[in-house]
């Protein structure tokens, strides 16, 4: 994964220990999917930083309290300090030791349960901690990050530029969306999820989000050549998007 601050070294270290202890346990890995920045990353599918660890937990309801143990026997046997934990599902908020307190010291698990309908997953090596977990295939995490973008907005009230950066270096990179994935969740054709995508984008992006997320995710270079043509470059691509599908309609 690449760093854009040589002190977010520790932070890397980190992540992937917790990773490697879960990659070990044959639980866990049964019931957690890896997905989001940090997946995609260490699988070079994105060139960004990423802080936090997501799954999805593919596992019965039942199995989240056996998950919790298994999570909480990991953080202990590393020194993790537990700053906060959700009642209803394996999401944790974590703090390890740093020499210098105003470093950057905490890190989030999070898992999205239950998965959207149409999530598909591949088994695939993880190099970084040589290991192989089951990770989303490029096709739904390019799907899912569409659809968190706005998903974050119902729920929360929240917009995440990060959302906005990855999909935008997906379309770069030529990767496909699982359309199923997408019209399962929104209950439109695509066409129609498309066109209020571009008009999410449009109304609420604006160049503050996408400043105070995406700044230190990436080296201070790259980022200044991004984020002023971010959100017209996305909803440029959107739209060609929308209109090669309305296209390949009429043919």
């Amino acid at each position: 994964m690449f760093l854009p601050n040589k002190k977010d070294a520790v932070h890397k270290a980190w992540l992937y220990r917790i990773l490697r202890e879960m990659a070990d346990d044959n639980f866990l890995v049964s019931v957690m999917y890896f997905k989001g920045g940090t997946c995609a990353a260490m699988l070079g599918r994105l060139d960004r930083f990423s802080v936090d660890l997501d799954f999805d937990f593919v596992g019965q309801k039942e199995q989240m309290s056996q998950a919790k143990k298994h999570l909480e026997k990991i953080f202990s046997r590393l020194g993790l300090e537990i700053k906060d934990v959700s009642r209803k599902i394996p999401q944790y908020f974590l703090r390890y030791p740093v020499k210098n307190e105003e470093r950057r010291n905490t890190l989030k698990i999070d898992t999205f349960f239950p998965p959207l309908r149409g999530n598909k997953y591949e088994p695939a090596r993880l190099v970084d901690i040589d290991r192989i977990m089951y990770c989303q295939t490029i096709e739904t995490m390019f799907a899912n990050k569409m659809i968190a973008l706005v998903d974050r907005f119902k729920k929360g009230q929240k917009i995440a530029g990060r959302d906005l950066y990855d999909i935008h270096y997906f379309f770069l990179q030529g990767y496909s969306y699982d359309k199923g994935v997408i019209e399962n969740y929104s209950r439109k054709k695509i066409t129609g999820f498309l066109a209020d995508l571009i008009k999410f984008v449009e109304k609420n992006i604006t160049q503050r989000i996408i400043d105070q997320d995406i700044n230190f995710l990436l080296p201070p270079q790259k980022f200044q050549q991004i984020r002023t043509n971010l959100k017209s470059e996305i909803i440029l691509f959107l739209k060609d998007e929308l209109k090669r599908i309305e296209d390949a309609k009429k043919k």
